[in-house]
């Protein structure tokens, strides 16, 4: 059984969270896994990184936007503003949750991706 197949989504958010580094990413449009979020108002901290996985499918207008063969490199490194990094991890509280990192720039005045709880899981099941 692989490690995926032992956790069971429980809760969809999809909900922007404030990550927490205690020392800042080398690069912050690749990041590791942060030490922890704010989400909610509420701080939770990263005890341990379970697993962690890279989705650089192009999705909406990006997805029409490159020759196929332009696509088919961009598909295993990303590209400029495409990717997703995704980290699944278990908090302070015994809480088992899949975050991610989107590298899509928000507008103009905004070009750092943003950080997602995607959903909470559970042990199991």
């Amino acid at each position: 059984m692989s490690p995926a197949e032992i956790y069971t989504p429980i809760h969809f958010f999809d909900d922007p969270i404030q990550p927490v580094f205690d020392v800042p990413p080398a690069r912050e449009k690749t990041p590791g896994c942060p030490d922890g979020f704010v989400w909610n108002g509420r701080t939770f901290r990263i005890t341990e990184k379970l697993a962690e996985w890279v989705d650089f499918a192009r999705r909406g207008r990006s997805a029409r936007n490159m020759r196929p063969s332009h696509a088919a490199v961009a598909s295993t490194r990303g590209s400029l503003g495409v990717g997703r990094f995704y980290f699944r991890v278990k908090v302070d509280a015994g809480q088992f949750f899949d975050l991610y990192y989107d590298r899509a720039p928000q507008d103009a005045d905004r070009r750092k991706g943003q950080w997602f709880v995607y959903r909470e899981l559970v042990e199991g099941v």
